[in-house]
């Protein structure tokens, strides 16, 4: 039996089936970190065409989430399949290092010193932080595999950054499009900050919903248009009041009007002996909500007639107007709405109308400071006893009220309610028409991938308001602007004091503006003038950087860097896609990028958000220690990142099998390669068996498929081929078929370097198609080939020696196909047979297959190597008119009948065949004829198989 061993050529390989990626890869950064591959990658494909994707700067402030290793993920997975596709594939990484978060992070770790000491040590403070942040994300980043120019990353606080965006802002501000205006814009107390649309996040909240009466002053009017009427009712008409609706009762110290539609209709209505004021269509809703059933239409009046009546304030003793607004709805409340110019956007513009001025009563921390009505002083907005209801109970001026579930706009950092809050902030006029259209067609030139990107883009700047770029924080870039103390208006050299402020910052930093007096600014009329201490809005900062030159490396000098993608979680449409879109088009007149690509968000089983808040969070670090980076790389690839995307440990259990398909494959693929020479024992195509071109050719087509799905950003299917060609062509299929061949065959015959030549070529394209996805195993694999020309998988371009059958041969990808879909339905009957117990092994069967004269040419023409493709020992083929009835018929092909019978041969202890008879060979050895032939290369060549 030892001899027998010797005589075969059994697989070996130093390929190990248990991966160890955590520990792999660690040796294998470690190699790529000594060999400078970034770096050689970069000179390597300087002179090719060029593909540029620009990076969305993270916050530099904590560990990176899975929503991180998403993003890096997939950036990666495109740059490595440009490289792979001879793209000169520059990634520069960037961080977002100024804001909010970082300020808190800083005010928690630093709280002792931070009460001694100033705010230029406190921003001192947030820089170190900043920095160690970055380096121990570029840490963890590396650790997913990510190629990147990590030594030049574009942080937001280096100078050249930080005066390339005082640059932008100049501009912008020559073009007229930035101003400062006392409106509404949301306000965060926990922040103590103005927000950006791009900032807030609706959420569902639970609020008393109020309708509140307010008295009307007199009722001349309504003399006018009911005349008849108002004779019976002339005692009880000092008792009309205007219903109005509010969800947010704290905001009715402010209010200074109420609005109603001049173009919708309001009906008078009485219950009991008194008189309301309702839009005619709401009415019933109203009456249906209180459960009254006597009540009476008195009149109609149309809401422009309302105008200029003064109303009672339900707790203060003034009276307010009635205006007219046209976004006053019939759809939600009574058609009339209380006006807060303070804290409303629709309410500050319908108020300037009548020049009705915010009174600015509610502090930035939300307490109420009214000098007419102390009792409200010191008191916070939501506050839990909620005073505004008592004093509405007091003075009984609440109608109805009940609790609503409606959206409400929430801080996304802090997941608190905002309110809207009129206070004096610098905006860049989105609402200008103009600019507005041509935003909307650049918009339109950009490749959305998914497609509804492109849709959500156009509804968030039709509906948005003017961007509102101040902040009033410490950590950030200054908005570098001297204002009027008198008329409030610009510096009328605001152009030249900005320049002269880029060229210092480029050179010191931005604290050279907070260091330096206004008086070495402006040098003349320096008193007459307020230094500005706002500043920008994180968004502005990173959404122009694309104007800054990146893309260092490049050699063909690239007309104004336009990028050739953006890639982003869906939350950056109305953040970084948006922010980046309006500063480029207002500079540069056109989109900052070619194609964006949005995917979802990562959500546990139970469907939830996979934030930094959530409790149990899985965290990149954690699946990485466990299961290696290669896994995480592989969930990411596998998951349809354009919805939102699921993880668990199940999941990942289910991706680990996936992985193990594809290492076992490349496993089993090196280990009949072991005593392969690709420069010895290569065979040339056209000397290649006809089932090795076959599966060349399929490899061929595989490898087109990848490489388009690859091209079309649709990684889901490129794992899902590279599985199915793993399972399906090469482990149910090519691998089996070969096996005998690899085996028992002499090592040096022709048929098993054909097959080995087949082997190594599919390695080769194998192991380019996982590189961009499985990154380490495939470096891993790589490194197992022999007579390799570069030292990296990633130096490489697709394998181009693989190719497809001619046409117009007879064996060609038509005839393979049919022979398969025989071989498809035989199997079908050997496994019902093998489930029957009848058989062990297809190679104990002696297969007979009643045919048609067409089917019985196509079969014929493999001769005696049409058993090799059954795994049988034996076939027959007969007439179809000659099949007995207990033949079993196909029903999916016509006119093939298969009948299986139990061989009555002998075994080869070698082979495993059955053959009519076996020879004794040096006394201790009995094989078939065949084997003894193989051993002693005498064996007839092989055509086919």
């Amino acid at each position: 039996m030892k001899n027998i061993k010797k005589s075969l050529n059994l697989p070996k390989t130093t390929f190990p089936m248990k991966a160890n990626l955590a520990i792999k890869e660690i040796e294998i950064l470690k190699k790529w970190k000594k060999d400078k591959l970034y770096k050689n990658l970069s000179i390597k494909n300087k002179k090719n065409k060029y593909f540029f994707l620009h990076d969305g700067p993270p916050y530099a402030n904590g560990d990176i989430h899975i929503g991180h290793a998403v993003n890096k993920i997939l950036k990666d997975i495109i740059l490595k399949f440009k490289r792979m596709s001879g793209f000169f594939a520059p990634y520069t990484p960037c961080w977002d290092c100024h804001g909010l978060p970082i300020e808190q992070k800083v005010e928690k770790i630093f709280a002792e010193k931070i009460t001694t000491t100033n705010v230029e040590k406190f921003r001192e403070l947030c820089h170190k932080y900043v920095l160690q942040q970055v380096q121990q994300q570029k840490k963890d980043f590396i650790r997913l595999g990510i190629l990147a120019d990590w030594k030049n990353a574009s942080l937001t606080i280096d100078y050249k950054n930080q005066a390339n965006t005082i640059n932008v802002l100049t501009k912008i501000v020559k073009k007229g499009y930035v101003y400062r205006d006392l409106k509404p814009i949301h306000w965060c107390f926990k922040c103590q900050s103005s927000l950006a649309e791009a900032e807030i996040e609706h959420k569902i909240k639970n609020s008393i919903s109020i309708y509140i009466l307010f008295k009307i002053k007199n009722y001349n009017l309504f003399k006018k248009f009911f005349k008849k009427k108002i004779q019976k009712e002339k005692k009880f008409l000092f008792k009309i009041s205007v219903i109005i609706f509010t969800t947010t009762p704290w905001t009715l110290p402010t209010c200074q009007a109420i609005a109603v539609n001049p173009n919708l209709y309001y009906q008078i209505i009485q219950i009991k002996k008194r008189y309301y004021i309702c839009e005619e269509k709401l009415t019933k809703n109203i009456i249906n909500k209180i459960k009254i059933k006597k009540w009476k239409i008195i009149g109609l009046i149309k809401g422009k007639k309302l105008e200029n009546l003064e109303c009672l304030h339900p707790f203060f003793n003034i009276y307010v107007p009635i205006i007219l607004s046209t976004h006053v709805s019939d759809i939600l409340g009574t058609g009339a709405v209380h006006m807060s110019p303070d804290h409303g956007y629709e309410d500050f513009i319908a108020c300037k109308k009548y020049k009705i001025k915010p009174l600015q009563i509610v502090n930035s921390y939300g307490f109420y400071n009214i000098p007419t009505f102390k009792k409200l002083n010191n008191i916070h907005i939501f506050n839990k006893e909620n005073i505004i209801i008592q004093l509405l109970q007091n003075n009984k001026k609440i109608f109805f009220s009940e609790i609503i579930n409606h959206s409400y706009p929430h801080c996304w950092r802090h997941n608190k309610p905002v309110i809207f809050r009129t206070t004096p902030q610098w905006f860049i006029k989105i609402s200008d028409e103009s600019l507005k259209n041509k935003i909307l067609k650049e918009i339109k030139k950009v490749s959305w991938i998914p497609l509804w990107g492109g849709n959500k883009m156009k509804k968030m700047l039709i509906n948005r308001p003017d961007w509102c770029i101040s902040r009033q924080r410490t950590w950030g870039i200054p908005i570098p602007f001297f204002i009027h103390k008198n008329t409030g208006k610009l510096h009328p050299n605001t152009i030249l004091i900005m320049k002269k402020v880029e060229k210092k910052i480029k050179k010191y930093g931005s604290q050279i503006w907070w260091k330096t007096k206004k008086k070495k600014w402006l040098k003349k009329d320096a008193d007459m003038y307020e230094k500005v201490n706002d500043v920008l809005d994180v968004w502005f900062e990173s959404g122009s950087n694309h104007q800054l030159k990146i893309y260092k490396y490049n050699l063909i000098n690239r007309f104004n860097y336009i990028a050739d993608l953006y890639l982003e979680g869906s939350d950056q449409h109305r953040g970084w896609f948006m922010s980046s879109l309006i500063t480029s088009v207002i500079t540069k007149k056109y989109a900052p990028y070619l194609s964006v690509i949005t995917h979802g968000f990562v959500i546990n089983k139970y469907g939830q958000k996979m934030s930094k808040s959530l409790e149990k969070n899985i965290k990149p670090k954690d699946i990485i220690q466990k299961w290696g980076a290669d896994i995480l790389r592989l969930w990411v690839a596998y998951t349809n990142y354009t919805n939102d995307i699921s993880i668990s440990n199940k999941i990942l259990e289910q991706i680990s099998s996936h992985y193990r398909r594809i290492r076992n494959t490349i496993r089993f693929l090196f280990s009949n390669i072991f005593d392969f020479e690709s420069k010895i024992h290569i065979i040339k195509n056209k000397k290649m068996l006809l089932l090795d071109r076959w599966i060349l050719e399929i490899t061929y087509k595989y490898q087109k498929k990848i490489i388009k799905n690859y091209s079309n950003y649709n990684f889901h299917k490129v794992v899902q081929i590279i599985i199915n060609f793993c399972s399906t062509e090469l482990g149910s299929c090519y691998l089996e078929l070969i096996k005998d061949r690899q085996y028992t065959m002499h090592r040096n015959s022709i048929e098993r370097r054909s097959s080995q030549t087949t082997i190594f070529y599919i390695l080769q394209s194998l192991i380019r198609w996982i590189s961009p996805i499985l990154s380490f195993t495939a470096e891993e694999a790589w490194n197992q080939l022999k007579d390799k020309k570069e030292s990296s998988i990633f130096k490489n371009t697709w394998f181009k020696k693989i190719k497809p059958l001619p046409e117009n041969i007879t064996y060609n990808s038509i005839f393979w196909k049919k022979i398969f879909t025989i071989k498809n339905e035989v199997n079908k009957f050997i496994e019902k047979e093998k489930k029957n117990k009848y058989i062990n092994s297809s190679l104990e069967i002696q297969l007979l297959l009643y045919v048609d004269k067409k089917l019985f040419r196509l079969l014929l023409s493999l001769n005696t190597e049409l058993k090799f493709i059954f795994l049988v020992s034996e076939t027959r083929l007969h007439r179809y008119s000659s099949a007995p009835k207990f033949a079993y018929h196909s029903q999916d092909i016509k006119n093939l009948k298969i009948i299986i019978k139990k061989s009555n041969k002998i075994k080869c202890p070698r082979c495993w065949n059955y053959s009519k008879k076996n020879t004794l060979i040096n006394n201790n050895m009995q094989v078939c004829y065949r084997c003894i032939s193989n051993i002693n290369q005498k064996t007839k060549k092989h055509i086919f198989l």
